[in-house]
């Protein structure tokens, strides 16, 4: 478990656990990658022996469950909140409208007709 915990923390926004945790995850996900992608185009190759996609398999359903890309959620960069994300700005809705309102998001601001 030691190994998915990141070491160098360069999560650029408020750092509890949550967002530690994520950030352990997309580097997990980042490194597992190739191999997991390389196991499943094992699996679905029909044209290889049973027992060699079988053992992919089972390779593969023993990779730890910070390799999948399900476990990996979308957070604020600035207050790390996990809901109410806005996924072209990486913020949640409030810390969108605070940006917005004082002028940092490039092309946004607020509507009025």
């Amino acid at each position: 478990m030691s190994m998915f915990r990141s070491k160098k923390f360069d999560l650029g926004c408020f750092a509890n656990v949550k967002t530690i945790r994520d950030h352990s995850k997309r580097k997990a996900f980042e490194a597992f990658e190739p191999e997991r992608q390389a196991l499943r185009y094992v699996i679905r190759n029909t044209t290889l022996p049973a027992r060699t996609r079988a053992i992919a398999q089972l390779q593969l359903a023993g990779t730890h469950c910070y390799t999948r890309s399900t476990q990996i959620r979308n957070r604020c960069l600035m207050g790390g909140k996990g809901r109410g994300i806005l996924r072209d700005f990486k913020l949640s809705r409030f810390n969108f409208r605070l940006q917005a309102l004082a002028g940092n998001i490039p092309g946004v601001k607020k509507a009025s007709w």
